[in-house]
C-alpha cells in the first residue's frame, strides 16, 4: 500500500517543490529575479511560497545592497537539503511500490 501521507506537504505543492529543486541543483544562491522567470510566477506568489519554506527552516534569505538595485538571493539549509532529499527518498519508494 502507497503511503502518500509521508510526503512532506511543505515541499510537496507544485512551487514549492520548483524551488527546492532549483536551488538543490545549484551550489550558488538563487537571486528572486531568476526564480520569477524560470517558474513563471508574480511578485507576490513567489515571496509567499518562499516565505513558506523560510518559515519552515528550509531555506534562508539574503539581502544584499550595493552598486545597483538591491536584490534577495535564496539559498538552502541543510535542513532544507536534507528534507528535500528524503522527499525524493520517500517518492521514490512510492515509485517502486507502485511497480
Amino acid at each position: 500500500m502507497i503511503d502518500f501521507s509521508k510526503l512532506d506537504k511543505t515541499i510537496h505543492e507544485k512551487a514549492r517543490l520548483g524551488i527546492m529543486t532549483l536551488l538543490a541543483s545549484r551550489v550558488e544562491p538563487w537571486p528572486f529575479q531568476d526564480f520569477k522567470v524560470e517558474l513563471e510566477m508574480s511578485d507576490g506568489n513567489l515571496i509567499t511560497h518562499l516565505r513558506t519554506l523560510e518559515q519552515a527552516g528550509y531555506i534562508v534569505a539574503e539581502k544584499q545592497t550595493g552598486d545597483g538595485r538591491p536584490q534577495t538571493l535564496y539559498a538552502l539549509t541543510a535542513q532544507g537539503r536534507k528534507a528535500f532529499e528524503d522527499y525524493l527518498a520517500i517518492l521514490e519508494q512510492i515509485l517502486h511500490l507502485g511497480k
